[in-house]
């Protein structure tokens, strides 16, 4: 018994052959189709096992060619530093540094930092909400109040920005209270900044005069001219 392809025929086709054929043929031909999705899974369940750990190891030494790119460019740099330093008695407590040649080619390199704050950031909080919970007697003072309520409002990571330190300590001056401008020295004084991350930044300059920055990550990095996109990772449009 020959078993039918129902993937090759048209819905007409289909229903012709469903008054002819016998329920066993029927179900012969079901069932081998069901046996060869099965494996169909099976391996492509297989070639993903093959290729992923390949593919995560070119990436992991990627990543570990960089890291010890970043720590000579990091040295080399130092070098340039402790130069520059004693040339030109420059400071070396900055949270960055640029050097740039007469070719029009800079790299910067340093640390990021975020804002911190210890547990007694929320006793300055609690304090300066109870300062102005009975300033709110008139327009004035109500507006007063809902200013300070924004410069207190945390991030969605539920930290508090040190921007808005400096405003506040700003209206402590000008609002002369000992009661809140205690409670923004808490605030100032439970600042803990972090760093988060040490960067390299590097540009060449084109023809035109135009800065163009070099990506250094793999993300930012483009596909090789002519790479068509649609290939690699097919769009379906929005319906």
């Amino acid at each position: 018994m020959t078993a039918i392809d129902l993937n090759s025929l048209s819905p007409d086709q289909i229903k012709e052959i469903l008054k002819q054929v016998s329920p066993e043929e029927l179900k012969n031909t079901l069932q081998e189709k069901e046996n060869q999705k099965e494996k169909d899974r099976k391996a492509y369940k297989e070639l993903v096992n093959s290729s992923v750990p390949t593919l995560v190891g070119a990436l992991a030494a990627v990543s570990e060619e960089l890291s010890i790119l970043k720590l000579d460019i990091f040295e080399g740099l130092k070098t340039l530093l402790d130069l520059k330093q004693d040339a030109y008695q420059v400071k070396q407590g900055q949270q960055t540094h640029t050097f740039t040649d007469d070719q029009g080619n800079g790299i910067t390199y340093g640390f990021r930092v975020v804002d911190g704050w210890d547990d007694t950031v929320n006793a300055g909080i609690d304090k300066i909400k109870e300062v102005i919970e009975s300033m709110a007697k008139d327009e004035n003072s109500a507006k007063l109040v809902s200013t300070v309520n924004k410069l207190l409002k945390k991030d969605a990571k539920g930290q508090l920005k040190s921007s808005r330190v400096l405003e506040l300590r700003q209206l402590a001056e000008e609002f002369n209270d000992d009661q809140f401008s205690d409670a923004v020295k808490i605030i100032q004084d439970a600042y803990k900044p972090v760093r988060s991350a040490f960067f390299i930044e590097a540009y060449t300059t084109n023809a035109q005069g135009k800065k163009v920055h070099i990506p250094l990550s793999i993300t930012s990095v483009d596909f090789p001219d002519g790479t068509e996109i649609e290939d690699l990772f097919p769009i379906s449009p929005e319906e």
